[in-house]
């Protein structure tokens, strides 16, 4: 199974050979549970979202990829942060792509939907913030929610 692995500082790193932009969304529903999601290419939970396509804004990849990996639909509210640190790569082993980081995260709220697994995602579930801290969680991740709940109207610049 090809995987997703995150340097952060790792002199043992790949080389980036690649900028992506992408965007991440932290969807929050009334009762103020998050939407995540357990990636099936690495284990670890994520917020989700992806790679944004040829003809398309950022915001829009980040609401079809809520809705592709999750079965959640979205309307954005807000920018949460631009998080592009050099320091940061992720090796995709299926093709040996080392990417910098490059992702926009937006805060959203869901319209529509229920939670459906897709080939990225092994679990989706609303998960109440006090439970966040005890999952498995790439570094970037963690701070990106940290971000959002500890300084949710300062925008990261990164």
């Amino acid at each position: 199974m090809a995987r997703r692995i995150d340097f952060y500082d790792d002199p043992d790193a790949p080389r980036a050979t690649s900028l992506v932009p992408s965007a991440n969304v932290v969807v929050t529903n009334d009762d103020g549970d998050i939407l995540l999601i357990r990636r099936s290419d690495n284990g670890n939970w994520a917020l989700p979202g992806g790679a944004m396509d040829l003809g398309e804004s950022l915001p829009d990849a980040a609401v079809r990829e809520t809705a592709e990996e999750t079965g959640i639909d979205v309307e954005i509210t807000g920018l949460v942060g631009i998080y592009t640190d050099p320091r940061h790569v992720i090796l995709y082993t299926s093709n040996g792509e080392a990417r910098q980081e490059f992702s926009v995260v937006f805060a959203a709220r869901p319209t529509g939907g229920a939670p459906t697994t897709s080939a990225e995602s092994t679990e989706v579930r609303w998960v109440p913030v006090r439970e966040i801290d005890r999952l498995p969680m790439d570094r970037s991740m963690r701070m990106r929610l940290d971000h959002f709940l500890n300084a949710p109207r300062d925008v990261h610049l990164g």
